[in-house]
């Protein structure tokens, strides 16, 4: 029986990862799973992704601990590149990502939620990479997303003490963007899904790919990559609809995304 989850509802996609015995925490079966589903994901033709973890106490609380615990250091180095991959998946999909975290964010779980575009918080979400108490470091990219998020010195802070931090504190830190009731997270996550999903699915892919690329370069080549991406999008229909649209002072059509 698998353990990740996925289903479509209109132009709105949600994963959730399901493994209650352990808190979702990721094994080797998981990641395989996932790798598969975003592969399917990104083809098809949804808008936004939520993912986001079974029940009410944890998102996803780490990777499987026992799992790794005989590992040699050419196991590790696969289990490593792996993840990684997968995590390289999840951020590099076409269409947005939201990180609904309802309860525990921990270690590769952590990763799992770095990868996103956004993150939303349960009032009980908590965040930690305590790998330094476990004999190694991160190994999904954490290190790296955490960094560009919060800044390096604060990224260090949590990385070094491996220290776990509440969701008021992640708000402060720019690593969440919004913290909601336990119960009223699967629904915020909805309708911010909602408002992206209205919007013309390749100008917001556009967007995304332009986030992505331009990460650390000049501002130069920065803004250079940016103009590409705006450029091209004045060859789609749903450009030319919606500014005809605006001009002559009517709704557009339904954006299509061509």
């Amino acid at each position: 029986m698998g353990k990740v989850f996925y289903k479509a509802d209109g132009h709105v996609g949600t994963v959730v990862v399901r493994r209650p015995e352990a808190l979702n925490a990721l094994d080797a079966e998981m990641i395989h799973e996932l790798s598969a589903l975003l592969d399917e994901i990104a083809g098809s033709e949804i808008r936004c992704l939520i993912v986001t973890g079974d029940g009410d106490k944890s998102f996803v609380a780490g990777a499987d601990v026992t799992e790794m615990a005989e590992l040699n250091p050419e196991g590790a180095a696969e289990l490593c590149r792996n993840g990684n991959a997968v995590m390289l998946a999840l951020e590099t999909l076409p269409m947005p990502v939201i990180a609904a975290v309802n309860g525990f964010a921990l270690g590769g779980g952590f990763e799992l939620a770095l990868s996103c575009d956004i993150r939303l918080a349960a009032a009980n979400a908590s965040f930690a990479l305590p790998e330094v108490s476990l004999g190694v470091i991160p190994g999904y990219g954490g290190i790296q997303r955490l960094a560009r998020i919060i800044g390096p010195g604060a990224a260090r802070e949590l990385v070094f003490t491996g220290r776990r931090i509440k969701a008021d504190e992640a708000l402060r830190l720019g690593l969440v963007s919004m913290v909601s009731a336990a119960a009223d997270l699967r629904a915020a996550a909805g309708e911010l899904a909602g408002r992206i999903a209205v919007n013309a699915p390749l100008a917001v892919r556009a967007a995304k790919r332009a986030l992505n690329k331009t990460l650390g370069m000049s501002p130069f080549d920065a803004n250079l990559g940016e103009c590409d991406e705006f450029a091209a999008c004045f060859g789609t229909g749903d450009q030319r609809e919606a500014m005809r649209a605006f001009v002559e002072k009517r709704k557009p059509e339904p954006f299509v995304g061509a």
